[in-house]
């Protein structure tokens, strides 16, 4: 998901869970301990991890920030250089817009969407909806006869 959301473009920083605040905690406040009753079954206490653990969910909800560059344009225009004649001058003031983050969400939104439905896919497989939905039933079904609760 990371490097999934990473190649979108004026993303600069993604971050899963409390992400970079782990590094400032012992491993006994960061991680999410287990436990399990009978109603839910396995379940965490906390979700620090962002409900990615190893690489893998975790069963709880995924939580991801990215981080996004601001828009490249100033009204105060930075110097730069012509390519042709290496001679610096002011950048021009081209663009209006003054926040990129609301269309930058939805893009990432389904960046996420995306990349679980191809794992998802890869994982169940099935050539069409009918055969996809009986591929993920038999799943479940095994997992309950394992005492998995969904």
């Amino acid at each position: 998901l990371a490097m999934h959301l990473m190649s979108v473009q004026a993303i600069k920083g993604v971050e899963i869970g409390i992400g970079f605040e782990v590094a400032n905690n012992q491993g006994s406040v960061v991680m999410d301990e287990i436990y399990y009753d009978d109603e839910s079954g396995i379940k965490r206490k906390t979700n620090h991890l962002g409900g990615i653990e190893g690489g893998m969910t975790t069963g709880e909800e995924l939580v991801i920030r990215c981080a996004m560059k601001p828009i490249p344009t100033l009204y105060k225009p930075l110097k730069s250089i012509n390519i042709n004649t290496l001679e610096s001058y002011c950048a021009s003031i081209e663009r209006s817009d003054n926040c990129a983050v609301p269309a930058c969400s939805v893009v990432c939104e389904n960046v996420v969407a995306f990349v679980i439905c191809k794992y998802f896919l890869d994982k169940i497989g099935g050539d069409n909806l009918n055969d996809l939905k009986s591929n993920y039933n038999s799943y479940i079904k095994r997992l309950g006869d394992r005492g998995w609760k969904r």
